[in-house]
């Protein structure tokens, strides 16, 4: 007789412990600015607290679905993230910020489409993978088009961030769904000259470009939030000036309490606090590779390697953005950054997660999905 079935409870320790962490850090990086701006020093904080209740929920959802439903119906799950992504252009439901249109309206709060749409990707991808290898490009083809399509929905928001994103996830699973060498060139050079022929068709992005190449070149422009980033992370030093006395904090860092929120626990905590946080999440994605390799059929293997490659490229991506490694872009940092879809999603990523390390413990080696 089997023994029942258990959570991967470090794993979920390490997930919520960084959500946790996160709403710490969004209260210091974020007090300043919405007391002066909603008059609550703690507007965002609440915010993402009920996202983390509704997190937890979603958790122990998404650890109870039945995979062969997620494989039987992942289509569906494609065709509605698609709906979704054009629902932002709907007059009165889609949202306007920051000249992007990314964020749809419930009357009671907002969320990103884009945040769902790409766990759709990867669970539609794991499908099709259990199915047929990608060995030949034939076998690729429904895979591309479903994620050619939805890069197109996101590039209209615009959103290059997530572009980016989904792109690199969907190269990841190919890798390891047994794609090829050279069908990955092939599949590089259009890429390469897609990415190129965006940036100089729309003139922000050429901007940026040049802020990432040289942003004292325009210290008050599109290289201001950069240099404030490395003042933040030069000023941590090895241990930090503490936490919540972060400076940049005070209206000098754009978006501290999201897409930069890295920089703040950088000055606030040092090289040592970074380390540490990124260590968390080197643990997460190790775990996830490890339920990856023991899950109990292809389908539910791939699922987690899906997971496991939204995680990590949307983290690199974050960090390497805060770090000037590569062209700024607004990505939230998963589990930390402000923003209750993003904490709902990826906690309910890790709910999946769970479910596939249940499995592995409660069915029999052999069982087929």
């Amino acid at each position: 007789m089997l023994a029942k079935p258990k959570y991967n409870v470090s794993l979920l320790i390490a997930a919520v412990g960084l959500a946790v962490f996160g709403i710490v850090m969004q209260y210091s990086a974020s007090s300043y600015t919405a007391l002066k701006e909603t008059g609550d020093a703690f507007f965002y904080v609440k915010k993402q607290a009920i996202a983390l209740v509704v997190g937890l929920v979603a958790v122990y959802g998404a650890s109870k679905v039945p995979t062969a439903w997620l494989k039987r119906f992942a289509w569906i799950g494609l065709l509605v993230s698609y709906a979704l992504l054009a629902a932002v252009f709907i007059p009165g439901l889609g949202i306007e910020k920051y000249g992007a249109t990314r964020w749809i309206n419930l009357g009671f709060t907002t969320f990103q489409p884009s945040e769902i749409a790409k766990f759709c990707l990867a669970v539609y991808i794991a499908a099709q993978l259990s199915e047929k290898s990608a060995h030949t490009f034939r076998n690729m083809f429904k895979i591309l088009c479903a994620a050619g399509a939805m890069c197109v929905l996101i590039l209209l928001e615009p959103n290059m961030s997530i572009t980016m994103c989904v792109a690199l996830v969907v190269v990841i699973m190919l890798f390891v769904g047994g794609c090829r060498i050279k069908q990955f060139a092939v599949f590089a050079l259009p890429a390469i000259a897609a990415v190129v022929g965006l940036i100089l068709l729309e003139p922000y992005r050429i901007k940026r470009l040049m802020a990432f190449i040289d942003p004292w070149a325009s210290p008050l422009g599109e290289g201001y939030q950069l240099i404030q980033s490395y003042y933040a992370l030069g000023g941590g030093g090895l241990f930090g000036v503490g936490l919540f006395q972060s400076r940049q904090k005070y209206a000098f860092l754009p978006f501290a309490e999201s897409d930069f929120i890295f920089s703040i626990i950088g000055e606030e905590l040092g090289w040592v606090g970074c380390v540490c946080v990124l260590s968390v999440f080197a643990f997460i994605l190790w775990q996830g590779v490890r339920i990856a390799m023991r899950a109990e059929n292809r389908f539910d293997s791939y699922l987690a390697s899906g997971v496991v490659a939204v995680i990590g490229v949307q983290t690199l991506l974050n960090i390497a953005v805060v770090t000037g490694s590569i062209p700024p872009t607004g990505l939230p940092l998963p589990f930390v950054s402000a923003g209750g879809s993003s904490l709902v999603v990826f906690l309910a990523a890790i709910g999946l997660l769970q479910n596939v390390h249940m499995r592995a413990q409660g069915y029999p080696t052999g069982h087929k999905l």
